[in-house]
């Protein structure tokens, strides 16, 4: 049995704080059974049984509830596994030391057996414990230990909830990360923006502006826990970032010309970016060590929405040079620039896949919006999801799931609902990230170091 210590630091505004963290994690013998191929077309939901969390006291059990509550939402939620409704469940099991009756779970079709018990600790902490079991060969699959502070049982919840989707997936989760997108509400012209953040499922939500100024267009460091993002101080644009850690926010200039937010390079130390000068709009990148800002495009058409491929090689964009607005994939520094988009329509926001092997964009065709996706080198194009208007699609950081928002209009005499959404690189599994308030733009976390 291996033991794993990790130190996680203070997250300000009220986010839960994990002090320290003990993992341990015990093996079967033999090399597991579970399996779903997320590869295919179409994949059917795994059955599997999650009970609550046992325990002795009061408390123990109500955290152990509360944790398996979130374990299913985020299982259920993947569209990869179904949740057996406990009321179907025949006995649970009163002890983690033993091994379960399977018969019990095999009656149900169960193919896997979630389970795990709670100890409060002094200090305000607990100790949490899980199994993972395989019902059909009877078997376990794996198990881990935690340590923490009480507070931290949802994040402990969302981190078991990515360990049984690589257990039986054989690729990353993405259930412990954030959200950050812009939280609207208001009517016309007094319709007031502001920058919010949350767990990847609505959860802890809270806001990192004060509405006071717009803002607009948040994007995360894929290698630290930072947010870029433009906001309009009295009238002019200023691109800040934001470090969720410390709280601590830097204003990287004023930038007049800016037509579409900066985004961070794959190892953080830069931003790309579109700017116009002299009616020109070009793309740039600026090294956030030294302010340096370099030039990439030199061309008559617009060229705007840049995003760099995360091996740091090649960047996408979209451009009118052609005519009308379509995809180009240029090498980082600004050479080789090459068309990939060739369908009817319009396409923009291009975001590379983590995994490198796509890209997702908006489409715009026939009066309607379309979230898709595309290999770098155009090939593939597939449509995931329609509406009157959907828009920037962000990636999950594994690299299957996309969420967009969209906007819906309630009335003719004006009035829009605009909602967070997400799907999976099927086009089967679309769902409504809840937000208290109409939401747009979103940007997803990598993984919480």
């Amino acid at each position: 049995m291996s033991i794993i210590t990790r130190l996680w630091k203070a997250i300000p505004s009220g986010h839960a704080v994990l002090a320290s963290l003990f993992v341990a994690l015990w093996m079967a013998p033999a090399e597991a059974e579970l399996r779903v191929d997320i590869t295919r077309g179409s994949v059917r939901a795994m059955p599997i049984a999650v009970t609550n969390f046992i325990g002795t006291e009061a408390r123990e059990r109500d955290i152990g509830r509360d944790i398996a509550a979130v374990i299913k939402s985020d299982l259920e939620l993947s569209g990869l596994f179904k949740p057996i409704d406990p009321k179907a469940f025949i006995a649970v099991e009163t002890s983690l030391d033993t091994v379960p009756n399977f018969q019990n779970w095999s009656v149900l079709n169960a193919d896997a057996l979630a389970q795990g018990r709670v100890t409060l600790l002094a200090g305000n902490r607990i100790r949490i414990k899980f199994r993972l079991w395989d019902v059909a060969p009877q078997k376990q699959s794996f198990g881990q230990k935690f340590t923490t502070v009480a507070s931290n049982w949802r994040r402990i919840a969302h981190i078991i909830s990515d360990a049984i989707y690589k257990r039986v997936t054989g690729e990353d989760g993405y259930f412990d990360t954030r959200i950050v997108y812009i939280a609207e509400t208001g009517r016309g012209d007094r319709r007031i923006k502001r920058l919010a953040i949350m767990d990847w499922d609505g959860a802890n939500h809270h806001f990192l502006t004060d509405g006071n100024d717009l803002v607009l267009t948040p994007r995360f460091s894929p290698s630290r826990q930072e947010i870029t993002y433009m906001s309009y101080f009295r009238n002019v644009p200023r691109v800040y970032i934001f470090n969720i850690e410390t709280g601590r926010q830097e204003m990287l200039g004023d930038f007049p010309g800016m037509t579409f937010a900066p985004r961070f390079s794959p190892d953080g130390n830069k931003v790309i970016m579109s700017m116009a000068k002299d009616g020109n709009t070009e793309i740039y990148t600026m090294d956030l060590r030294t302010r340096a800002v370099k030039r990439l495009t030199r061309h008559s058409a617009i060229d705007t929405s840049p995003y760099i491929s995360p091996d740091g090689k090649k960047v996408v964009f979209n451009s009118d040079r052609s005519g009308g607005q379509q995809l180009y994939v240029m090498n980082a520094d600004g050479s080789s620039v090459k068309r990939i988009s060739f369908g009817k329509g319009r396409y923009a926001t291009p975001v590379w896949s983590p995994r490198g092997d796509l890209i997702a964009f908006t489409k715009i065709s026939g009066g309607k919006f379309f979230i898709g996706v595309m290999a770098p080198d155009g090939s593939g194009e597939r449509l995931l999801a329609d509406g009157f208007l959907v828009e920037s699609p962000t990636w999950s950081p594994n690299g299957r799931v996309l969420m967009f928002f969209r906007e819906t209009p309630l009335s003719r005499k004006g009035g829009k609902r605009t909602r967070l959404f997400s799907i999976d690189l099927t086009g089967q599994n679309e769902r409504q990230i809840v937000t208290p308030m109409d939401a747009s733009d979103p940007a997803w976390s990598p993984l919480i170091p």
